[in-house]
């Protein structure tokens, strides 16, 4: 995954919030900033031909909420599986398509055994995964976010304001490693856990917080936060600490398939699909 399950308590714990808020039509959520557009507008990806394409099968998992993950009804629902029906519908395949859960430590050994077509579920690119399988181009960024106590009056609304106060981040974390270089100036308290660090958060230990956009804006607008707190500034992205970002993992013999899926991608970023399924479990954004 995109972090390693251990990373994802409180956004399990939130999960039962994201589902209440996914069947919500845009305009009865609260407005959130758009999806950034990861394709060129003025670029043109080919639509390969598929026509002798007997089945695309996708793999995921049921372990990353709200990427993947099985609801209350026992159906096989999140991001991830709302994408993958949208680019069968788009390639015009979707009587051919399939989507299957298996355990996430899987997921690899059974796309190199074809045991599937393609693999959407939120795996981090690596030099070594690149030596074996290749990737979709990427259809959604997981940015870095502040977040900061309601309470505490604050001179200004960029990060420079916060130079003055102690900024709580998670130990041994690549958003400890990324405040240091973005933000040198800023006084970092570090935390054992994300857990711990909301906490001091909401108790004005600390009076900021620095780490992943997708638990904090579940975070803050949940009953757990008691209001206390809300996003500041940002977003900030950097391939360097926080990857590629989300991408669909493919055989390097699928090529076409792959292609294919890029023009997909380009063309649900373009018309507006891929915002409307980003909104439906990010009610209110993560950027």
């Amino acid at each position: 995954m995109i972090e390693s399950k251990q990373a994802f308590p409180v956004l399990r714990a939130l999960l039962a919030f994201a589902v209440l808020f996914s069947g919500l039509p845009a305009s009865a959520q609260q407005a959130a900033p758009s999806l950034p557009l990861l394709f060129d507008a003025r670029e043109r990806l080919a639509r390969p031909d598929l026509s002798s394409l007997v089945r695309l099968r996708f793999l995921t998992s049921v372990d990353f909420p709200p990427f993947n993950f099985t609801d209350q009804n026992g159906k096989l629902s999140g991001f991830n599986v709302d994408l993958a029906r949208e680019i069968c519908g788009e390639l015009e395949i979707s009587d051919k398509c399939q989507i299957q859960a298996i355990p996430f430590a899987d997921l690899r050994d059974a796309l190199a055994a074809s045991q599937g077509d393609a693999v959407i579920a939120g795996l981090a690119v690596t030099p070594e995964l690149r030596r074996q399988f290749v990737f979709s181009r990427p259809y959604l960024m997981l940015p870095a976010r502040f977040v900061r106590n309601l309470a505490v009056p604050l001179d200004g609304k960029t990060a420079a304001a916060l130079s003055a106060h102690p900024v709580g981040v998670v130990r041994g974390t690549v958003h400890e490693a990324m405040l240091a270089a973005f933000f040198p100036a800023i006084k970092a308290q570090t935390f054992d856990t994300k857990d711990a660090l909301l906490a001091a958060l909401k108790e004005r230990k600390v009076d900021a917080a620095f780490a992943d956009a997708l638990q904090l804006s579940f975070w803050v607008s949940s009953p757990a936060s008691a209001k206390c707190c809300g996003l500041f500034d940002g977003p900030y992205l950097s391939e360097h600490f926080l990857g590629e970002g989300m991408t669909i993992m493919l055989r390097q013999k699928d090529s076409v398939l792959t292609s294919a899926i890029d023009h997909a991608l380009a063309t649900l970023s373009r018309n507006g699909r891929l915002q409307e399924i980003y909104l439906r479990y990010f009610p209110y954004g993560l950027y």
